[in-house]
């Protein structure tokens, strides 16, 4: 498996899941209250690996390890980036090259010199003193590592809910609101979330079957590799919850999955939207600039139909503070006739707005869907 394969994967925390997947469900998740100590310096709260963590009260000092998109929910959740000293190399790439960067050029401070790939140098993570470390909760090995090195680890997971990314942007968001009262989020990021699902539910569950699109998932591609969602990742759950085909839902592996030319001239796909864990652009698939691929067979490329998913404050094929408007663009894109009425600009201004109290620029939203191939460098 190539190096970008198994950062995902690392990063991620992915492993192996055999439950289906499954709609959205639990969008109101409740904060419950979290226990104060009888010190009155901690809070104690449970976290997505199931453990009951004492966390300080006051946290000045947070670090990232492995969970990927996090690093951005933290700097919306807070409107700042002042708190995070430590993130993950490939979470820096991104903010260097999204919106990230530019809104909170703070976060372009944090160090990454602990990340090492697929494991965490605690020496270097200790020089940054953090009063809590987040990592990716399937992620045993690691936990394991943080806690013998006598640091507050509090378990973050993404792939706990089935790729179900509206419910995981939930979950967490009602996790981060329970460590952190003062600026809770929840209910609006839920009430938010709720709002654009049903939308596209109740617009997609309209159209006949013999109708709705197959798409591919082109999440990594360069001159020796071809690889798409497998039924067990994200890209099933996206399919699924805008009323499109995964071509690619028979393979059972998790998370990526290999494949051929030859298997995408089978499934001839209608649209094809490349993620930015890859440096691809739409352009190089219509002019079969990478590798001695021939993509001028295929339905999607023919009638000039392979887009290119934003990059918001992360990578918006996992889940993430763009959940709730990667579910509104992607439905747009795959069914434009029946989302002609939504302006995905003024949606993306009008959410950091209510919901972070983000003022984003016509600037700032045209950068995000018109993402550089940068992001994607490790």
């Amino acid at each position: 498996m190539r190096k970008l394969t198994k950062l995902i994967v690392t990063g991620l925390a992915i492993v192996t899941m055999v439950v289906p997947l499954v709609g959205v469900s639990g969008h109101a998740t409740p904060v419950q209250a979290a226990t104060t100590s009888s010190s009155n310096k901690t809070i104690t709260i449970k976290d997505e690996a199931g453990d009951k963590v004492a966390v300080p009260k006051n946290i000045k000092r947070i670090a990232v390890v492995g969970a990927l998109p996090l690093p951005a929910e933290l700097a919306v959740f807070f409107n700042s980036a002042d708190k995070i000293v430590g993130m993950p190399k490939a979470s820096m790439i991104a903010a260097k090259n999204g919106l990230l960067g530019e809104l909170y050029p703070n976060i372009l401070k944090a160090k990454t010199s602990f990340d090492q790939g697929t494991t965490v140098n605690t020496e270097e993570l200790k020089k940054l003193d953090p009063d809590v470390v987040f990592y990716s909760a399937e992620n045993k090995v690691e936990k394991k590592q943080l806690l013998n090195a006598g640091f507050t680890a509090v378990g973050i997971s993404f792939t706990k809910y089935n790729y179900d990314t509206i419910k995981t942007l939930n979950k967490q968001i009602a996790l981060l609101s329970k460590i952190f009262p003062k600026n809770n989020k929840a209910k609006v990021v839920q009430k938010y979330s709720k709002k654009n699902y049903d939308l596209v539910q109740n617009r997609v569950k309209q159209i006949k079957p013999a109708d709705r699109q197959n798409i591919f998932f082109l999440f990594q591609y360069d001159k020796s590799m071809l690889a798409t969602s497998s039924a067990n990742f994200f890209g099933q759950y996206w399919s699924d919850s805008i009323g499109a085909v995964n071509v690619a839902h028979k393979l059972k592996h998790n998370n990526t999955t290999n494949v051929t030319m030859e298997q995408v001239y089978k499934w001839n796909p209608d649209k094809i939207l490349i993620t930015n864990f890859t440096k691809a652009q739409p352009k190089d698939l219509y002019n079969n600039t990478i590798g001695n691929y021939d993509w001028s067979k295929v339905k999607a490329v023919k009638n000039k139909q392979v887009y290119k998913m934003p990059l918001g404050s992360y990578r918006s094929y996992t889940p993430g503070v763009d959940t709730p408007l990667t579910l509104l663009w992607m439905a747009k894109t795959v069914y434009p006739k029946q989302f002609k009425d939504i302006n995905i600009n003024k949606e993306t201004k009008n959410y950091y707005k209510k919901v972070f109290n983000v003022n984003l620029t016509n600037a700032q939203v045209t950068k995000m869907f018109n993402p550089s191939s940068k992001a994607s460098a490790y």
